[in-house]
């Protein structure tokens, strides 16, 4: 009993570490544009960030479901593996950090339980319909995203082309701090709620509860951890989505902004957990575009897509092997 109480504790806080983790390193996603564009002052951004995303991660639990009954059998996770699924993401997420590259942690996360469910129980463990919702997430992040922002784009440029300059800057600051903020919210709708999961799956394989719930202490003790962690800011991030990429005004960023809110509001709604890192980074991509496609940084953006693309099998490979070591670990001390 003892040994499962640690084993608990230590799973728990993990959970809580990768999900503070999550809020400061995708904190960009909500105020990368606003910042780079000198709508709002980095600690204002920042602030707003923190609320919205706290509030959005408490309206709803459909992502939650989602991650932490859909994805991975919950009889194949240990206590040890989902610590190891954990600190995967906790290593991937300082490592993006340090060098200023927008991951996703959303797929951080998927691919850890991924390693560490199929280190307990195979391909059996892997549950095919919530990986069809992540298959949809994916495609919705890339295309809806980037079409999104530039049709979003073309439309402002046909009918307030013609505004005068300074008129224009006012109606698109005021514009981009209400579409900020809808993407602070949506941001937490949708990523804060994938650690939730995780934290009430973590609470069954330590028998705390007897079936997966989500009660409202968990949505509360983890949408203030993604807080507190969107608290730091996460400025490198914010430096190479913000002005290395692109850069972009204020109608640019609110087609963006507006177009990854939309996304990935509708995709919260059915429980369908995407990539918010891909969403507003494609769709400011195709604000961008929208003006001119060479206004963008296409060898940034392809580090960006090649740290997109090494995330799933990186993160997927530490899990498995560190799952595998902890299980075992704790098979014999059993």
């Amino acid at each position: 009993m003892e040994a499962v109480t640690i084993g608990l504790i230590v799973a728990l806080t993990a959970v809580l570490v990768a999900e503070f983790i999550n809020g400061w390193t995708d904190a960009p996603n909500a105020i990368a544009t606003v910042v780079s564009t000198g709508v709002m002052a980095p600690r204002n951004a920042v602030a707003m960030a923190v609320v919205l995303n706290t509030v959005g991660a408490m309206a709803g639990t459909a992502v939650a479901t989602t991650v932490g009954k859909g994805i991975v059998a919950p009889g194949a996770l240990t206590l040890p593996a989902i610590t190891a699924a954990m600190s995967a993401i906790i290593v991937w997420g300082i490592i993006a950090a340090r060098f200023g590259i927008p991951v996703s942690k959303s797929h951080a996360l998927l691919a850890g339980l991924a390693g560490a469910g199929f280190a307990g129980g195979g391909l059996d463990a892997l549950q095919w319909s919530g990986w069809e919702k992540v298959g949809i997430g994916l495609v919705c992040s890339i295309l809806l995203g980037f079409l999104g922002a530039f049709l979003i784009g073309k439309c402002v440029i046909h009918f307030a082309g013609n505004m005068r300059p300074h008129r224009a800057k006012r109606v698109f600051d005021n514009l981009q701090i209400l579409s900020a903020s809808a993407m602070a919210f949506n941001h937490g709708l949708n990523d804060g709620q994938k650690f939730m999961g995780v934290f009430a799956l973590t609470l069954l394989a330590g028998g705390v509860t007897k079936e997966f719930e989500i009660p409202l202490w968990v949505m509360l003790v983890c949408a203030v951890t993604m807080g507190l962690g969107t608290s730091f800011g996460g400025w490198r991030i914010i430096k190479t989505v913000g002005s290395k990429l692109t850069r972009i005004k204020s109608w640019q960023g609110f087609a963006a902004e507006t177009s990854a809110s939309m996304t990935i509001f509708g995709a919260s709604q059915y429980g369908i957990p995407l990539s918010t890192t891909h969403t507003i980074t494609t769709s400011i991509v195709g604000a961008s575009a929208s003006r001119r496609f060479g206004d963008v940084r296409y060898g940034v953006l392809a580090r960006i897509v090649l740290a997109w693309l090494v995330t799933f099998p990186f993160c997927a490979f530490i899990a498995y092997v560190a799952a595998r070591i902890a299980n075992s670990a704790w098979s014999a001390g059993g």
